[in-house]
């Protein structure tokens, strides 16, 4: 669950670019974000990207950009994560949680990372390996807090 490889986002990349022009539109963007549960109309994502289509350069700076979107520096002390991050994980801690039980199993991992098009079916030992590193009472599952720690790591 730590951030893709270059690798993987060029797989996603050819991927969302169904016609093969080298571009993803907007409308191929928001279809990816549709099948990991994110809504956000053309518009927001427009506003967003900044055109109405990203180029292999431009779609890997846009995902940079979410992800290191985490590493605000507005933090009022040291260790306190500021509300928006703290939403933008919530959000994406849902994205995880497909039974909204409170915990991401490895089975849900799986799910998301299929739905993307990134599961390998010999892979289900990495899943396991990535809940493990982080499931601080060995539960075998991520709380929220347990997948914030992660992110938060992940990303620093």
């Amino acid at each position: 669950m730590s951030p893709l490889n270059t690798d993987d986002l060029h797989r996603i990349f050819q991927k969302l670019d169904q016609n093969g022009d080298g571009f993803v539109s907007l409308n191929e963007l928001k279809c990816l974000l549709e099948k990991i549960e994110i809504q956000i109309s053309l518009n927001e994502l427009e506003s967003l990207v900044g055109k109405m289509s990203l180029d292999l350069l431009g779609f890997l700076f846009f995902y940079d950009t979410i992800v290191k979107k985490n590493t605000n520096n507005d933090q009022n002390e040291v260790g306190e994560v500021d509300k928006d991050l703290e939403s933008d994980l919530t959000k994406a801690f849902k994205v995880y949680d497909l039974n909204g039980d409170g915990f991401i199993s490895c089975e849900e991992i799986q799910d998301v990372l299929l739905r993307l098009g990134l599961w390998k079916e010999h892979c289900s030992g990495d899943s396991m390996n990535m809940i493990k590193v982080y499931d601080t009472n060995s539960d075998g599952m991520l709380d929220f807090e347990e997948f914030k720690n992660m992110m938060l790591l992940t990303n620093s």
